[in-house]
């Protein structure tokens, strides 16, 4: 039976015929070539729409600054009570030690080059001054309890290391306030 008989009963097709449409060469190359053209606009149109605007300062900044400052308070606070300079030796240890690996944080969340300098917004650690006479053991442990609450909100609005590393300095001036200075 031929091929036109058997998809028409009575002269109404069971089946559609099949459409057959011939693209041609140039037609394959022009949406080639579209496509092409496409690609590099938007990847050209995305290189020059840098966006200027300056990167806020980095959230762990203020906190180096409350532990480099307790750590000279703590040091400074050593003469004024020589009966406590156990405690406050080792809160100034530790909270120099809490400044250090935040400020190692912060260099590490910037990056450095290939040739092993840093880029140009990095901002240098800072150098608290302590006031004369330095502050009382009370106002230590005042600014202690600040610390380990600022440390504590932060730690919860970040993630992985950064939020762990913000936890245990959160620990350590509790543990500072509450039970050395207690």
């Amino acid at each position: 039976m031929p091929r036109s008989q058997s998809r028409r009963t009575g002269g109404v097709p069971l089946t559609p015929e099949p459409s057959v449409r011939t693209v041609d060469r140039r037609a394959v190359l022009r949406l080639a070539g579209g496509g092409v053209f496409a690609v590099a606009a938007v990847g050209t149109l995305t290189a020059c729409a840098k966006d200027d605007t300056p990167e806020p300062p980095d959230p762990l900044l203020a906190q180096e600054l409350s532990a480099r400052t307790d750590a000279a308070v703590a040091s400074a606070a050593i003469a004024v009570n020589p009966t406590q300079a156990g405690a406050l030796q080792t809160i100034a240890t530790q909270r120099g030690a809490h400044a250090d690996a935040l400020r190692t944080e912060i260099d590490r969340a910037i990056g450095v080059y290939g040739d092993g300098t840093t880029p140009s917004r990095r901002v240098a650690p800072v150098t608290p001054t302590v006031a004369v006479p330095p502050p009382s053991v009370n106002q230590l442990r005042t600014n202690l309890t600040q610390a380990q609450r600022a440390a504590a909100d932060l730690a919860v609005t970040l993630t992985g290391y950064r939020a762990g590393l913000l936890g245990s300095i959160s620990a350590a001036c509790a543990t500072h306030a509450g039970v050395l200075l207690a």
